[in-house]
Formats: C-alpha cells, sequence, structure tokens
C-alpha cells in the first residue's frame, strides 16, 4: 500500500483523538525522516494540547549531544539499529516529559546502504506509558521520499498499536 498524504493524515487523526482521550503527551525523535513526523502531528490545529516535543538528530554528534547517547553504543551497533532506536525513544521521553515517545533511524537513500543494512532499513522504537517499549525494523522500498514517507506511517501505526496495548 502506497503511503498518501491522506492515509498519513488518517493516521494523525486516529493519534490525536487516543492522545487526547488518555490526556497524553507524545514526544518524538527522527534521524531518516527529519522532522517529517513532528510535521504531520502540528499540523493539525490543536496539536499542541498533546505533542509535547520533537528533536531531529540526523547525525551521530546530534544523537550525542541532543539526546545523550552513548558513542560507544553507536559505534558498537551503528546509528541504524535496534539499540540506537531504543534509546532514541527512551531519551526524548525523558528529557521531554512525555507519557509516550517514538523514535525513527534508517537510510533513506539512494546512497549508504550496505549489504548488512541495505537503503530502506528502518528502526523504529516507542516508549511508554510507563517503561514499556518495542521496537520493530522495516526494509522500505521506493525513493527516498517513498521511504521516508512510508517510516511517517509506520511510525503513526506504531503509536496506534502501542496506545492500543497500554
Amino acid at each position: 500500500m502506497s503511503d498518501s498524504d491522506e492515509h498519513i493524515d488518517d493516521l494523525v487523526q486516529r493519534v490525536a483523538h487516543l492522545l487526547t482521550a488518555r490526556e497524553a503527551r507524545l514526544a518524538t525523535a527522527e534521524s531518516c525522516t527529519g522532522g517529517w513526523i513532528a510535521k504531520c502531528l502540528t499540523d493539525l490545529p490543536g496539536s499542541s494540547a498533546w505533542f509535547e516535543y520533537g528533536v531531529v538528530t540526523y547525525s551521530d554528534a546530534a544523537k550525542e549531544t541532543l539526546l545523550a547517547l552513548d558513542p560507544d553504543v553507536l559505534a558498537a551497533h551503528g546509528a541504524v539499529s535496534r539499540e540506537v532506536a531504543t534509546r532514541m525513544a527512551g531519551a526524548v521521553r525523558a528529557i521531554s516529559d512525555a507519557d509516550v515517545s517514538v523514535a525513527v533511524t534508517g537510510i533513506a537513500g539512494p546512497d549508504g546502504g550496505t549489504p548488512d543494512k541495505p537503503v530502506g532499513t528502518v528502526w523504529l522504537a516507542w516508549e511508554g506509558p510507563g517503561a514499556r517499549s518495542s521496537t520493530r525494523q522495516e526494509q522500505f522500498s521506493g525513493d527516498r521520499e517513498a521511504i521516508r514517507r512510508s517510516t511517517v506511517a509506520a511510525a503513526l501505526a506504531g503509536i496506534l498499536r502501542h496506545l492500543a496495548d497500554g
């Protein structure tokens, strides 16, 4: 399924509804999407009632500085990994005091892929409420925009799953 603007807008509406109903707040930590998740969330009027914080940590240095990620973790696992995505989600939730967080890190291309982590490899992580967390690896296809758009949709759908399970 192609992730159209209408599909993403529907996911945002559903996220907003659930967060509002639970009086919960959301934070994002984004790498490969460059703030696209936060942009979609804040396109919705009234999002300040449930959207707390968004940080774009595109480089490893930004991940270390803004999210206090351990450089040894980045060196051992690479920026595109379960370990880094999990730590990004936990860090942005902690610094924002949000109830729920999502983090994404991946390789949108067209360059940067390796045999172990080809273009389209994305790790997503969600945390909260409580200390509950989950991660998911995706392998998206298409050009840079398609990979990033699919990542946004997957992040939003994951928030819905995470809230439904909580």
